[in-house]
């Protein structure tokens, strides 16, 4: 079974090794066409507080660390032009 990745932006770093980040969905409507846009935040494992707010990152199915942290960071695709 292969892995399963996605592709996401950091919204918080607030917590030690973790950080939340949101994937979004489009697709269309199966009636009326129009795209619809779901999103979804995941618990991210992050080792080396690498991350910041605003990066886009690649993220990797893991085994569970805690109750909802079960992804890993596995590259920083861009950087976030803001400046903490």
């Amino acid at each position: 079974m292969p892995v399963k990745e996605k592709i996401g932006i950091v919204i918080s770093d607030k917590m030690e090794k973790t950080v939340v980040i949101k994937v979004e969905n489009r697709y269309p409507h199966p009636i009326y066409n129009k795209t619809v846009v779901k999103t979804r935040k995941y618990l991210v494992h992050d080792e080396y507080n690498a991350c910041n707010i605003g990066d886009q990152i690649l993220i990797q199915e893991y085994r569970p660390l805690s109750r909802r942290k079960r992804w890993l960071a596995m590259k920083m695709l861009s950087k976030s032009a803001i400046i903490n």
